[in-house]
């Protein structure tokens, strides 16, 4: 055989040749071939020896070198010395993120879990040359002293960081800025002709010019001068950049929204179906402006029908264009406290998508059939135009169901009756979602109130209502469908997928229940229905807190995936999200698939693995910030009640102390372990508590407490506590400071038929793995349920601080590490 004919077989051998015929108009070898070429060499390979072997032409050669750029940029090649392409597993490299630690250390997660399932601990030394979110290639260079995996840095992929947010700082007449996000913590040199003369203290974007090195440090250049940092607003300006968030709309994005008419044209109708008259509504919160969903319920025979009716975005934003891209960088609609980041621009999000009252708009449609015991029978989409007869808040529609308000009722006699099927048909829905066993944790939600200075006057509980409840169900009905149709259909898209928890969770949650007389049902794969047979025996307890909160904890986060593997949370077989395209890009990607199906095509979209895990990282890094901006409102909160002493419940539990949710105020901060009392103190991970090892003192999750707030520290978002009483009360008494009698927490349903929950402040991470997000006004609804919140990285931030300082719980008088306010 020639050579040239075993070049030209290597080539018309590529296992993803289809794949790349369908995504590019000039195919090229995939990825997995030039994988396989390396392979199967064994050796290194210089570019021009790939050329060669994969017939690569002239012509070629430059979009093939970005191919193996792009490789390289993600870890799965890296050259030598000589320039040659290498396999890392063949020099023993390990491809990761780096995370770092506001201590200076730092951990590299490894890309590829199967291979390396433990991260990577990286010391000061290493972290010098890298910022956090840097992707790298380290070797394994031994243990630490804590066992951990130690490694050495030996390449930087590719930097996360060209800017950064930070305060101006000025010693010895230089000019530097720190960073806000504390994970990077090098210092940014600017030269005194690149500093726009910021003054000292002010909260500068900074464009790096220089990366770390073992010889220097980064440099850059200021680039804008955002004010000073109490300034109102101030806090999500930092949260925007210092997570990279979009916020400026593309100018063509812009024109191309504003440059569609105000109202929908005839000449859109055609090929919909016409539910002009009927008597669909909106229901949401007080403060919502975009409106995705509308509702209709009615009978039909022994059944129901059930009408969802939601914006059709698709028809205004089509594949890769202006609009799409913004959508998509952005992923999702993010919420702060008064301020919101839409996905779209405004002329669509709150005009021509937006199901506002009493106007023509274009829906997409899911027409559900029910029987008489709240089983869904057919459905079917459909495109459509429609007219809502009404926007309505929940705090109406539950004031109008439970008819104590005379001059409402009047108001609203029209509306009444469709209401009141809507509530007929949620009721029947309810049996269903009990019968399937649909994991249903107890909390509190809360709302902040701010005063005109644009800071928090008070922080107060927000009940859900039935009318909440009412449109989540009708909510999920419809994504079911979705999921099915799609299913059926044999139609890509991107599932919402939440697992079951793993071997390991597993094992720790029997473990700690067991102490306590439960057991988890199912085996080795427990389902929904076996946590939500456990939450219905332990719910009447007066630990019922602790048990639930442990019980979350198992779960892992739901995430967008085209592998459906089910929704354990919700115990759904297929689950996926329709009902919200205006604020989120899974729901646009739903919505077009569900429309080619219903054209008789196919969508096909470039990488649905790659958007899954894009769509997942938006909604991620969207409560990172969102969850920054509330910690640091809650900080300034807090600040003119440092003295003052609070009850609260133990909501977190690590080697470095207590986590304290207070009662009231809803805000959490620390309480180091030494101030639990003159004694060393052992943290059990598995029993969530803090033992004395001299007194048998005992912190356990769930406890409460009472302490008095010490410092409030708003550059650092954090609050620490003390134990009310002295340390050597504590010392003596095996239960020092605790509660106890009726103020023990109790189960916290929100359920009007329902005790009323005990006092106590539930923490961040803690929110109902069922009730959707809209039930607080700085987070549209997401009206998902079943799910555990998504910790994002701070909670990976605490994780890391409890491993690094896990060695403080057996020490007396050690420096006490600052807790953020949940």
């Amino acid at each position: 055989m020639s050579t040239r004919k075993t070049k030209k077989s290597l080539r018309a051998n590529d296992p993803q040749a289809q794949r790349e015929a369908e995504l590019y108009q000039t195919p090229l070898p995939s990825r997995e071939l030039v994988l396989q070429l390396l392979s199967d060499q064994g050796v290194p390979l210089s570019a021009d020896q790939i050329y060669v072997l994969l017939d690569i032409g002239h012509d070629e050669r430059d979009i093939f070198n970005r191919r193996l750029g792009a490789m390289e940029r993600d870890g799965q090649l890296m050259r030598n010395r000589k320039g040659a392409f290498c396999l890392p597993d063949k020099i023993h490299l390990i491809a990761g993120t780096v995370f770092g630690h506001s201590d200076g250390f730092g951990f590299l997660v490894p890309d590829d879990k199967t291979k390396n399932p433990e991260d990577i601990f990286l010391g000061p030394k290493e972290m010098t040359l890298v910022m956090h979110g840097d992707r790298a290639m380290v070797r394994l260079a031994g243990v630490d002293r804590k066992g951990r995996p130690e490694g050495k840095l030996v390449e930087v992929l590719e930097r996360a960081n060209k800017t950064l947010v930070g305060r101006v700082i000025r010693a010895q007449g230089v000019t530097i800025v720190a960073a806000e996000d504390k994970r990077i913590s090098q210092d940014v040199l600017i030269p005194y002709h690149l500093d726009m003369d910021a003054q000292v203290g002010q909260i500068v974007t900074v464009e790096l010019t220089e990366y770390p090195s073992s010889h220097s440090s980064p440099m850059g250049k200021i680039v804008e001068i955002l004010g000073n940092y109490a300034d109102s607003g101030m806090e999500i300006e930092i949260a925007l950049r210092k997570h990279h968030l979009p916020h400026q709309f593309n100018p063509a994005a812009v024109k191309q929204a504003e440059d569609f008419p105000r109202t929908v044209q005839a000449k859109d109708y055609k090929g919909r179906k016409d539910l002009r008259d009927l008597a669909l509504i909106t229901i949401d919160g007080e403060t919502a402006r975009d409106f995705d969903d509308a509702v209709f319920a009615e009978p039909q025979g022994k059944g129901w029908r059930l009408v969802v009716a939601i914006a059709d975005v698709s028809f205004y934003v089509q594949p890769g264009d202006a609009l799409d891209k913004d959508a998509y960088d952005r992923g999702n609609s993010v919420y702060f406290p008064r301020r919101v980041i839409p996905m779209l621009p405004e002329a669509l999000s709150n005009g021509l998508c937006s199901l506002n009252p009493d106007v023509e708009r274009l829906c997409m449609v899911c027409d559900m059939q029910i029987d008489s015991q709240g089983v869904v029978k057919q459905y079917q989409f459909y495109p459509s135009v429609m007219l809502s007869k009404a926007r309505m808040t929940y705090t109406k529609v539950a004031a109008l169901l439970q008819g104590g308000d005379a001059a409402l009722t009047e108001e609203y006699a029209w509306l009444l009756p469709h209401v009141q099927n809507l509530n007929s048909l949620f009721r029947l829905m309810l049996t269903q979602r009990e019968k399937r066993g649909a994991v249903e944790f107890e909390s509190t939600e809360t709302m902040m109130v701010f005063n005109d200075n644009g800071k928090i006057d008070k922080i107060v509980p927000v009940v859900r209502n039935d009318a909440h409840k009412l449109i989540e169900e009708c909510m999920l009905a419809a994504n079911v469908c979705a999921a099915d149709f799609l299913l059926k259909n044999e139609q890509t898209c991107l599932f919402r997928i939440h697992e079951g928890p793993t071997p390991e969770k597993l094992e720790a949650l029997r473990l700690f229940m067991g102490e306590f007389g439960f057991g988890v049902g199912g085996g080795e794969n427990p389902s929904a229905k076996d946590y939500a047979k456990l939450m219905q025996r332990i719910k009447s307890r007066p630990d019922a807190q602790l048990l639930q909160t442990v019980m979350l904890r198992s779960m892992q986060q739901a995430v967008y995936s085209p592998d459906n593997v089910g929704h354990f949370g919700l115990a759904y077989e297929a689950y996926t999200h329709f009902t919200s395209p205006i604020r989120r890009y899974p729901d646009l990607l739903v919505h077009r698939a569900i429309k080619a199906v219903v054209e008789g095509k196919r969508y096909q979209a470039k990488d649905w693995h790659q958007l899954g895990m894009h769509c997942s990282m938006t909604e991620r890094r969207a409560d990172d910030a969102t969850r920054d901006v509330t910690n640091w409102l809650k900080c300034f909160y807090m600040q003119d009640k440092v003295g003052e002493v609070f009850s609260g419940t133990v909501a977190g539990v690590t080697g470095f102390g207590l986590f304290v949710a207070l009662d009231e105020v809803y805000v959490e901060g620390l309480l180091h372990v030494t101030d639990l009392g003159n004694d060393y103190f052992i943290h059990d991970k598995a029993r969530h508590e803090m033992v004395g090892e001299r007194t048998g003192v005992r912190y356990r999750l769930g406890d409460r407490l009472t302490v008095k707030v010490v410092r409030v520290d708003l550059e650092t978002s954090r609050i620490d506590f003390t134990l009310v009483g002295s340390m050597e009360a504590a010392s003596e008494s095996a239960e020092p400071a605790l509660l106890g009698g009726d103020d023990k927490p109790k189960s916290s349903r929100s359920r009007p038929s329902k005790a009323a929950p005990a006092k106590a402040a539930p923490a961040a991470w803690a929110k109902s793995a069922i009730a959707p997000a809209k039930s607080t006004p700085a987070a549209k609804p997401s009206r998902k349920s079943g799910e555990k919140p998504a910790a994002g990285k701070a909670a990976a931030d605490k994780s890391r601080s409890a491993k690094d300082k896990g060695r403080h719980s057996a020490q007396k008088n050690k420096g006490k590490p600052k807790a953020k306010a949940r």
